[in-house]
């Protein structure tokens, strides 16, 4: 029946919405953990932490990056990314160079060792995912990103605190 909308088409009503959410929240925590462990466990055979990885993935999708810009992309503090870009510093994965916008506020970008190392983490996480299956579609995952994206931004007041 063309034309006809699905029951699963139409929107939600508040409370259906939230405890459908929490069903996103009960799978979202432990792929988090689970994704965090197979770093930790060296699974990615780098050694880098979870820490160093977000920085080195953050740098090598957006480019040069500031500390502060860095942790508001990632909802965690500057001073823990600041950490974390001390440690890549120390194993010459990352530099700091002159920021024209900011003398005091460095940016922070890849040297050639650390777009290896992500080059290589990215390529292996690639050859995992390729294995997720479960004949999901482009509009699956677009829906996928919709919603958790939403979700990201209701909790936006948080980072205000």
């Amino acid at each position: 029946m063309m034309g006809c909308m699905k029951d699963t088409d139409a929107s939600l009503p508040p409370d259906a919405l939230a405890r459908r959410l929490t069903e996103v929240y009960d799978l979202v925590g432990p792929l988090y953990r689970r994704a965090q462990r197979s770093v930790e466990l060296g699974l990615t055979t780098d050694g880098l932490s979870v820490g160093v990885r977000a920085v080195l993935t953050l740098l090598h999708r957006n480019g040069p990056m500031t500390v502060p810009q860095m942790g508001r992309a990632q909802s965690i503090s500057r001073q823990f990314v600041q950490r974390m870009v001390n440690d890549a510093t120390d194993r010459s994965l990352v530099e700091s160079v002159p920021n024209p916008a900011h003398r005091r506020s460095s940016l922070i970008r890849l040297t050639d060792e650390g777009r290896a190392a992500i080059t290589g983490v990215l390529d292996r996480e690639h050859r995992v995912l390729r294995e997720v299956g479960g004949s999901l579609t482009d509009a699956d995952v677009t829906t996928c990103l919709r919603v958790l994206g939403a979700m990201l931004t209701a909790l936006d007041h948080v980072d205000d605190a």
